[in-house]
């Protein structure tokens, strides 16, 4: 069987609510993330995943839980693009100092490159192909729209035109030897 990738992102928190940016600080789920975190487990009932990976960070291994995948393996390459000085705040803030800034065109001062999550997902993307079979990952919004890209052999900077709310499912697979987007953001 031709690997296929599962990306659920992680449920709401207020960080994600409000959209500021998230990487390494520890921000729990909203009562509301944790409802539709618990509902994944519905709709995931009857697939069965050969692998289950999840990002190190407390809202991803919580999603992970509440959506009955209490075994998950934590996979540091899956954790959020670390956003350095720009962490907890929004775009529009760093647009007052940064004109036209975004995570995929410029570079965020004392955190990640889009190159270092770029090599993370090609990383992950390669785990997930020597593996085989169906794997379900839990991730975060712009490291998933990353990992999209690179298993669709893109340019990491064209991880910016896969919108993903939280708490949603994306499936990335082939048609025939072409990898695709199977379903996103649903």
């Amino acid at each position: 069987m031709p690997s296929e990738l599962w990306v659920i992102r992680h449920g709401e928190t207020e960080w994600s609510r409000d959209g500021r940016h998230t990487s390494r600080t520890e921000v729990e789920l909203t009562p509301e993330g944790e409802d539709v975190a618990r509902g994944l487990a519905d709709r995931l009932d009857g697939v069965e995943f050969d692998l289950v990976l999840t990002s190190p960070r407390l809202r991803t291994r919580r999603t992970a839980e509440l959506a009955g995948f209490t075994d998950a393996h934590v996979e540091d390459d899956l954790a959020e693009w670390d956003y350095g000085d720009y962490e907890g705040i929004t775009s529009a803030q760093i647009r007052e100092r940064v004109p036209g800034w975004t995570v995929w065109t410029h570079p965020c001062p004392g955190g990640e490159t889009a190159e270092q999550v770029s090599r993370r997902m090609d990383r992950v993307v390669a785990k997930v192909r020597a593996h085989g079979g169906r794997v379900l990952v839990f991730s975060h919004g712009h490291a998933s729209r990353a990992l999209a890209a690179r298993w669709l052999e893109l340019p990491i900077r064209d991880g910016r035109h896969f919108l993903l709310g939280t708490a949603t499912i994306s499936v990335l697979g082939y048609e025939r030897e072409s990898p695709v987007v199977a379903r996103w953001n649903s």
